[in-house]
């Protein structure tokens, strides 16, 4: 072993000089040892940076119900509405899901993730930060416990990837917008924070091209997931300046959306699709406040029901040993009509 990775309890029993059982009894429950002997474990613990596969643990024993949920921010209406879906799945299916929030942060995301470590799951649905991620902390963890990703992908990792197709998404409402007046502007924040959004940045060139028309990117000023506000101030400056080369304006997203409604109506100019209206806004997610802007926001939407159900089954099986190769499931969005574009 020497210089060599440990690869499974009994070869870290042996170099601790402990025996398996006894190995086993410490990660189960640490104070179910001798202090002396607890000690030497996490001594050796420290010195090979050992930590046991709770994937084949939880499997071999069935010691958990627990579902662990993690998201980049609950707070996100979107975010919370799909947790809020795959943690009704998992209470229909006798599991006990327990939400965590990695609020955005990377690091924050990696404690989150030994937090969950500590807790022995059955198995986690988790919806990385992405690019933003510390790939390495995230192979490691779903090399240990069977973790489905969903929303945003991170290649191969986990036991597959169930998420919107965002390509789709975007190529379906520009091909819409164009069809029905003026070819769109796209606005983006200029470093956006869910990586998604450079998919749908790419979908708008290209189908702008694919259209015949000339795209025009609309880049402000903003970091973080606070994405209203960062919508009202890049929109007040974009207007004031004449940035936006036609009248339809399609967001990157509906939160920023919501933010280029606030900053029209600060600046008296009217949202719409009708003669007496001066400019249309469009947005992409579905937002569950979408329908209550004013007026109210036409976007694409995720299929909510299907990601959280493709995602919860995926996960259910392979707990109970039914594990498929690794896949990539996409879901196409549906287009709701509304009065603002």
């Amino acid at each position: 072993m020497a210089g060599g990775r440990i690869r499974n309890m009994e070869e870290f029993a042996s170099i601790s000089g402990i025996s398996r059982p006894t190995a086993s009894k410490y990660f189960n429950d640490p104070s179910s040892v001798r202090r002396s002997t607890r000690a030497k474990i996490e001594a050796a613990l420290e010195l090979h940076d050992y930590r046991p596969n709770i994937y084949a643990m939880n499997q071999n024993r069935k010691l958990t119900k627990n579902i662990g949920v993690v998201v980049p921010l609950l707070s996100d209406p979107y975010f919370a509405e799909i947790a809020r879906n795959l943690e009704q799945r998992c209470i229909a299916a006798g599991y006990r899901p327990t939400l965590f929030s990695s609020h955005g942060d990377p690091g924050l995301e990696v404690q989150v993730l030994d937090t969950l470590r500590s807790l022995k799951p059955a198995g986690v649905l988790l919806a990385p930060l992405g690019r933003a991620s510390d790939r390495a902390a995230l192979e490691e963890f779903c090399d240990n416990v069977p973790t489905l990703i969903f929303d945003s992908s991170v290649d191969e990792i986990g036991l597959a990837f169930v998420g919107s197709d965002n390509f789709q998404f975007t190529a379906h409402i520009t091909n819409y917008l164009c069809r029905t007046g003026e070819p769109p502007c796209f606005f983006e924040m200029k470093t956006p924070a869910n990586p998604n959004a450079h998919r749908r940045r790419q979908s708008y060139l290209d189908s702008m091209e694919r259209f015949g028309f000339k795209p025009e990117v609309i880049s402000v000023e903003g970091e973080g997931w606070g994405f209203e506000e960062i919508g009202r101030l890049g929109g007040h400056e974009a207007l004031k300046k004449g940035r936006f080369s036609t009248n339809t304006i399609l967001c990157s997203n509906d939160r920023l959306a919501i933010g280029l409604l606030t900053a029209c109506y600060e600046q008296n100019i009217r949202v719409g699709r009708t003669e007496d209206c001066a400019i249309r806004v469009a947005g992409q997610d579905g937002h569950p406040h979408s329908r209550y802007t004013c007026p109210p926001l036409t976007t694409i939407s995720h299929n909510y029901d299907a990601v959280s159900q493709i995602a919860a089954e995926a996960l259910f099986a392979a707990i109970e040993d039914q594990v498929s190769p690794w896949k990539s499931t996409r879901l196409e969005g549906r287009l709701i009509f509304r009065d603002s574009a």
